[in-house]
């Protein structure tokens, strides 16, 4: 699978967020990672469908729905209509992991599974059938700028060893930056999520940003001299 770059909208400048859209893609964002956080299953709160919806008619580009909510059943159609093209849950967000992805792909969206730091791989081993995106947390969620945790990498050799020989794509989020995504994207992630690492600069360094991180795990899986 190709390396997919996609900026977390949690590290924007929320007083100019429709601008802040258009330019992270302007500067070569593939994707946007929309981290949706309820104060409950983590200790902060985001935003929720309708600044999704209101962001959607700024770009075209896929928007990847991180909801880091419990329960999470009875909001995945309002995330599918504001605009989502994969909708992740946490393994443990809800009863039913089975049934809430076959919900997400029944609304028309890839589903996917974050796994937190502690969260083991065993817990996808019997809904893959089902799963479109795994996600590797490589931080605890809930807060953008934490540092890498580097037992992520264990675990996405771990995921891909699990998913081989499925269309199954591995995400990665938490501390992916330039240094870190040679290492993530050798172990097998080919979706890098990055917040604070791409959106630091201010507009004039995103597409720097966006290119070097790109680069890097480019470079480590061996498709750059």
């Amino acid at each position: 699978m190709p390396i997919t770059i996609l900026p977390s909208v949690l590290s924007a400048d929320f007083s100019r967020l429709g601008e802040e859209v258009r330019a992270i893609v302007a500067a070569g964002a593939d994707a946007l990672h929309l981290d949706v956080m309820d104060g409950h299953f983590v200790p902060n709160i985001s935003f929720g469908p309708d600044v999704i919806k209101a962001l959607r008619s700024h770009t075209d580009v896929p928007f990847d729905v991180h909801l880091m909510i419990a329960p999470v059943d009875a909001y995945l159609q309002a995330f599918a209509e504001a605009g989502a093209q994969s909708i992740i849950v946490h393994a443990e967000a809800g009863p039913h992991l089975h049934r809430t992805l076959q919900a997400i792909r029944a609304l028309g969206c890839k589903a996917g599974v974050a796994l937190n730091p502690a969260t083991p791989v065993d817990a996808i081993s019997y809904v893959l059938d089902a799963i479109d995106i795994v996600l590797v947390m490589s931080v605890n969620p809930g807060f953008g700028g934490q540092k890498f945790l580097h037992a992520a990498i264990d675990k996405i050799r771990a995921v891909r060893d699990a998913t081989l020989g499925r269309a199954i794509a591995i995400e990665v989020d938490g501390g992916v930056d330039a240094t870190t995504a040679g290492a993530v994207a050798e172990a097998g992630a080919t979706r890098l999520v990055a917040g604070s690492a791409v959106f630091r600069d201010g507009p004039d360094g995103y597409k720097t940003n966006i290119d070097a991180i790109r680069h890097a795990a480019l470079l480590a899986r061996g498709e750059l001299i």
